[in-house]
């Protein structure tokens, strides 16, 4: 299976019109770093290890694919660079050269003085796309969800003249009054947008409740506008409950065009993090019968992904039975593997659950090797119970040596050794150091670009006697080591594990 998407180059004059699409629905500017180690979701992310090979791309609960040493699990920790305006929504940072205009099917509104404005949008229509009726007249419509222009000109000159000034920060200090009446339009640029996100953090209630007039009849708009969703959020953080709760009931009847949106899945996503409980299961029942096409959806599965770790389980049984039959090919998806490890963390049901881990079982072989299934098996492995994690390490024992040499499931077979007890530890070590005539298991492993880290692995995790035993038939292979790239990592890892617990280190290393 390939990378989700390719990005093909967007020519310069399209970048200020653009937000990274898969960057973190709600990150702060400079966080959109695609060179960022990521894990899967959980723990912490290891360093880039360029001995693994090609990279794969692995991807966690926000919107980022970042690159692993072979696909081991952990949670994305993305780096954070730049340091302007780190509190609000949308600073230029976050804007990425060479990703591809949005094509979702509902696309944000074109406006005028945009290079794509009276053009056609650059990207393919899928098919699926077209049967579902969806078009790109004027920028991408979804059917029943209009987006109309928010304003047809914005070349006044005073207008102008003022966004100069938030631009290149004069000393003049303004204020929301100053703006008063064209909230809207301040709210689709990208400094004025920004400067109303500043101003709702501190702003009287008197203030942000002037503003919210002018914003909530133009809501809709602003939610799938690439700079104005920025401040339909801030409302959902900062306004009132009274506030939100407006603001929630003007996405009734449009959660599903909103989610699959690249802007609108954001708005969702925030709604889904503060409004009422009850709002909430009213918004989420909506995606009834559409929660496979949106797990599938680059911005959809963020939404269903929140859905499920922010509404009772109890309130979204129908999310968790739509993956009935689908769990081990939902997991070999790039989107779909980050919302089964969200159900196996935040799933309270335990019979629907157990469902979704025996399917995992079923297929733990197959999921091991596939460059995504992988994080969900080593989720398991790390988080389930002590006897799914049996049940994993033995259908994989037999074959402990084949899966060490390849990319994704010797990071399996890894987790294998970490997380079994000690008697399925030997189990596994034994298959590969015991003594039987012309076992050369382990100098394959030592020589293999990915069995070595299995070989270190067990060298951490291992008995004392294991390790005994274990050093002694790398010491006999010590000089055909000598010879192999991958083969000095072993003896490198046996010079510090000498130095540091060995009386009389060998002087063959």
């Amino acid at each position: 299976m390939g990378v989700a998407s390719q990005h093909p180059y967007t020519e310069p004059m399209y970048v200020s019109y653009l937000q990274h699409p898969s960057a973190h629905a709600y990150a702060s500017p400079g966080q959109f770093d695609p060179t960022a180690p990521r894990g899967s979701a959980i723990g912490s992310s290891p360093g880039f290890d360029p001995q693994k090979g090609s990279l794969p791309f692995a991807y966690s609960s926000d919107q980022s694919p970042h690159v692993l040493r072979s696909g081991a699990v952990n949670s994305p920790s993305i780096r954070k660079g730049g340091t302007t305006n780190s509190n609000f929504y949308g600073n230029p940072t976050n804007l990425g050269l060479f990703m591809q205009y949005p094509t979702s099917p509902l696309t944000s509104p074109v406006y005028p003085g945009s290079p794509v404005a009276n053009s056609v949008t650059s990207g393919r229509i899928s098919e699926s796309n077209r049967s579902s009726g969806s078009s790109v007249r004027g920028g991408g419509a979804y059917p029943g969800w209009q987006s109309p222009r928010l304003h047809d000109k914005i070349d006044d000159s005073k207008l102008h003249s003022f966004l100069e000034e938030l631009k290149s920060t004069k000393s003049r200090r303004y204020e929301l009054s100053d703006i008063a009446g064209r909230i809207v339009e301040f709210s689709a640029d990208q400094h004025g947008s920004r400067f109303i996100q500043q101003k709702l953090e501190s702003c009287s209630a008197e203030e942000k409740a002037s503003v919210f007039q002018e914003v909530l009849p133009h809501a809709s708009t602003l939610m799938t506008d690439v700079f104005g969703n920025y401040v339909i959020q801030k409302f959902f953080e900062h306004g009132s409950p009274e506030e939100r709760k407006e603001l929630a009931n003007q996405l009734v009847g449009h959660v599903l065009p909103l989610s699959l949106q690249m802007y609108g899945c954001r708005v969702i996503q925030k709604a889904l993090e503060v409004i009422e409980l009850d709002q909430k299961t009213q918004l989420v029942f909506e995606l009834d019968g559409h929660v496979l096409r949106c797990v599938r959806d680059q911005n959809g599965n963020h939404v269903i992904q929140k859905c499920i770790e922010r509404v009772p389980t109890e309130r979204i049984g129908f999310i968790i039975s739509a993956f009935r039959g689908h769990v081990a090919t939902l997991s070999m998806h790039p989107y779909g593997c980050r919302v089964i490890q969200r159900v196996l963390e935040h799933c309270s049901d335990e019979l629907q659950s157990s469902c979704i881990v025996d399917e995992i079982l079923q297929s733990a072989c197959i999921l091991a090797q596939d460059q995504y299934g992988n994080y969900v098996t080593q989720h398991v492995l790390e988080r389930g119970k002590p006897l799914e994690r049996s049940q994993i390490i033995n259908k994989l024992s037999g074959q402990v040596v084949q899966m060490s040499q390849h990319k994704f499931a010797s990071n399996v077979i890894e987790k294998c050794l970490e997380h079994g007890n000690s008697a399925e530890r030997e189990i596994l070590i034994m298959e590969i150091v015991g003594q039987t005539e012309g076992n050369d298991n382990l100098l394959i492993m030592m020589k293999d670009q990915f069995a070595n880290y299995v070989v270190q692995k067990i060298l951490d995790v291992c008995t004392d006697t294991q390790r005994e035993l274990l050093l002694g038939c790398i010491r006999s292979h010590s000089q055909a080591l000598k010879k192999y790239t991958y083969g000095k990592h072993i003896v490198a890892r046996v010079e510090q594990l000498c130095g540091d617990g060995e009386e009389n280190p060998s002087s063959e290393f």
